[in-house]
């Protein structure tokens, strides 16, 4: 049997080790949100406690009144470097900030709301528009709901 040289044996690593790589790439895919979100946008408004400017989805931390209680709400937008794309720092929104969002709201009654669809920011003091997806103000949805069908009667 003839022998492997150095070079053809790192070769060889080299190759496997790339198709593992591209092999393992689905697994770091990004999450979908199906099912997680209404279909339907709604207003909200409070003061920022935080922005979570980070990856893979920056973060405003609110407090909204809710029938005279103080709720801490979380927002998601998508990742900073997107957001970094638009003009966004870590210093967009600071802490004491009065907004007023337009998002859809997580489906299990959580205080979290989804800002990638149909969505906007606004600095309420000033009116200010500080975030817009391209589809805010229309019904047009970035991912439209799946539609159940009736299975065809034969």
């Amino acid at each position: 049997m003839r022998e492997v040289s150095p070079i053809m044996n790192k070769v060889l690593v080299l190759c496997v080790a790339a198709g593992l790589l591209l092999l393992s790439a689905p697994a770091f895919a990004h999450h979908g949100d199906a099912g997680r979100y209404e279909d339907n946008v709604i207003v909200m408004s409070g003061t920022v406690v935080e922005l979570q400017f980070t990856d893979p989805h920056a973060i405003i931390v609110l407090d909204v009144t809710e029938n005279g209680q103080t709720v801490r709400w979380q927002a998601e937008l998508g990742g900073r470097g997107g957001l970094a794309r638009t003009g966004w720092t870590k210093n967009t929104l600071k802490p004491g900030d009065k907004i007023s969002m337009t998002g859809r709201r997580a489906k299990s009654g959580a205080p979290y709301m989804n800002l990638t669809d149909r969505s906007n920011v606004v600095l309420t003091d000033t009116g200010k528009e500080v975030f817009k997806t391209e589809n805010y103000g229309t019904e047009v949805r970035k991912r439209p709901a799946a539609q159940l069908t009736q299975p065809s009667q034969q």
